[in-house]
């Protein structure tokens, strides 16, 4: 039997003005959900929200703990949130000593304490739902640092131990935390960034934003599974990839990503 009510839910997804944020946001409005579509561009959210009823949008710094908690009560009110989805991100990419410091502190603070915030802002709304789940956006580069993507990599690393953390900590309160892995994208922050990194050369860009909608999708609907994992590898590339690292020692894949990065 299936874990949910088959009755649509509502989803909160941070960063979805385009991208793996817009088409998530789409999915979930096309199969009959309340959304809420928040963006640092508020433009952009606000026309993709125009004239449907079940769409709800707003400005949201993901780096603002205030705006978070504002985005939140003017979605739910004082009722639950089935499921916050913290997609928004930033990337630099480059030699780390040939990147300039704010891009680094750029990606701390959108990365990690954007997520932290979106995590604490929306824990009281999730255990309001017999549904409730935090859905954090990590990254395959968060499987072994990679050469100019040193601290996206980092970033990404944080969002998985704390994805695992939150995961045990709130089993109590009723609400599941899960990440959604994938490797490169072909979305806007990949080919406008243009992502300097051999890895992108050897492993190409596989997966679109529609992909990591239709994983999104499969987990929020996922039977529970108390002993797995709380992440979820988006693709074939990153399912072996994530298989590999977890049984090979570190050496080993020390000896992988060396060459992938050449």
């Amino acid at each position: 039997m299936n874990t949910f009510r088959r009755r649509p839910g509502s989803i909160l997804v941070s960063g979805a003005a385009r991208g793996i944020g817009r088409a998530t946001a789409e999915l979930f409005l096309a199969r009959g959900w309340r959304v809420g579509l928040y963006d640092v561009d508020g433009a952009a959210v606000t026309e993709a929200a125009a004239g449907r009823p079940d769409a709800v949008a707003g400005v949201l710094d993901v780096r603002d703990a205030a705006q978070w908690r504002a985005a939140l009560q003017g979605f739910c009110g004082d009722g639950g949130l089935d499921v916050l989805v913290n997609n928004a991100g930033v990337l630099s990419s480059g030699p780390f000593t040939g990147t300039d410091l704010d891009s680094h502190r750029r990606m701390v603070d959108v990365n990690v304490t954007g997520v932290v915030n979106g995590a604490a802002a929306g824990h009281p709304f999730l255990r309001r739902s017999p549904r409730g789940l935090l859905l954090n956006l990590c990254s395959a580069s968060a499987l072994y640092g990679q050469p100019t993507l040193a601290t996206y990599g980092a970033t990404k690393a944080a969002v998985k131990s704390l994805t695992e953390a939150l995961d045990l900590e709130w089993r109590r309160d009723g609400v599941r935390v899960r990440s959604l892995v994938p490797l490169f994208v072909a979305t806007g922050m990949v080919s406008r960034d243009g992502v300097h990194a051999a890895s992108v050369a050897s492993l190409g860009v596989r997966l679109t934003a529609d992909d990591v909608a239709v994983a999104a999708w499969k987990v929020v609907h996922e039977r529970r599974r108390p002993l797995a994992s709380p992440h979820r590898p988006v693709g074939r590339q990153t399912k072996a990839l994530a298989a590999l690292s977890a049984v090979t020692p570190d050496w080993a894949n020390r000896i992988v990503v060396s060459r992938l990065a050449r």
